[in-house]
């Protein structure tokens, strides 16, 4: 009955936005531990939901998965159960074939500000397949009803979102809070988690000033060099669904691993002795 809980396991697993390995015992023949079908699930700690066998097999089976969700990809793999001493893996007489899938969930966009930018933000996230979660300190914008295309709402203080979201290596966060205060609260708990994006809406004025900010709260140039200031693409945008889009082009360019997201707009060099701030040439 064990092997029931996969399924669901694996639907909760992606709803949380976790990546996790399906293992599917796919073929065998002779004398094996488990018939064709079974299943396993391999979360990125180790646990397991279900079993292709137990024993020495699904030791290696496991190790084979948490190699697969770091690589990104699927894995067909063959034991024999005959001679431990040739290095099988089982004594059985038989063999296994079987099969490892690693499931990556949807990208999470993490909206952090709900007025107009960022309802149009989490609109368009939404569209494009992104999972989306949207935070705002101020609770009567953060909600369902007022963001119905959101997957959560999260209202609250900016600066425990770590602790009440899981970011994960396929989170993209976007600030489009109403000023450099709450960015200043926000950011330096988001400039130490696994993110793949963050960046930041506002002037060029109100970037630097929220640099300064941070600096003076002991964050260092490294994590500071993290974000993406002002955010977006370098499209003319105006209004907030223009502004949207040019900041999910970015998002989908830093996703899908094409040219450099920053790149492809002006953006700001942060000085460090106080020289006048530089734009970077547009590619």
């Amino acid at each position: 009955m064990e092997e029931h809980r996969v399924f669901p396991a694996l639907h909760e697993a992606l709803r949380q936005g976790q990546a996790v390995a399906l293992c599917i015992v796919v073929a065998t023949r002779g004398s094996t531990p488990r018939r064709v079908g079974s299943k396993m699930l391999v979360y990125p700690d180790g646990r397991i939901v279900g079993t292709v066998g137990g024993g020495e097999t699904e030791h290696r089976v496991v190790q084979e998965a948490l190699d697969a969700l770091r690589e990104g990809r699927p894995r067909l793999l063959e034991y024999r159960l005959v001679d431990p001493k040739r290095g099988d893996p089982g004594v059985c007489g038989g063999e296994m074939h079987i099969y490892v899938e690693p499931v990556q969930p949807p990208p999470t966009l993490v909206v952090v500000g709900a007025g107009h930018v960022g309802r149009a933000l989490a609109e368009l996230g939404k569209w494009v397949g992104f999972r989306v979660v949207v935070s705002d300190d101020r609770a009567e914008l953060c909600t369902p009803e007022a963001i119905p295309e959101a997957d959560e709402c999260l209202p609250g203080p900016v600066s425990e979102l770590p602790q009440r979201l899981t970011i994960t290596p396929q989170t993209y966060i976007a600030l489009v809070t109403r000023g450099s205060p709450v960015d200043v609260d926000a950011l330096p708990a988001l400039l130490t988690s696994p993110a793949a994006y963050i960046g930041v809406i506002g002037s060029r004025r109100r970037w630097l000033t929220t640099v300064q900010a941070l600096r003076e709260r002991g964050v260092s140039e490294e994590a500071i060099a993290r974000v993406r200031a002002p955010i977006g693409l370098d499209i003319a945008a105006e209004t907030p669904q223009e502004i949207a889009v040019s900041i999910m082009a970015e998002i989908i360019a830093a996703y899908r691993g094409g040219r450099r997201a920053h790149g492809l707009r002006r953006q700001v060099e942060v000085p460090r002795d106080g020289e006048p701030p530089r734009r970077a040439a547009q590619s």
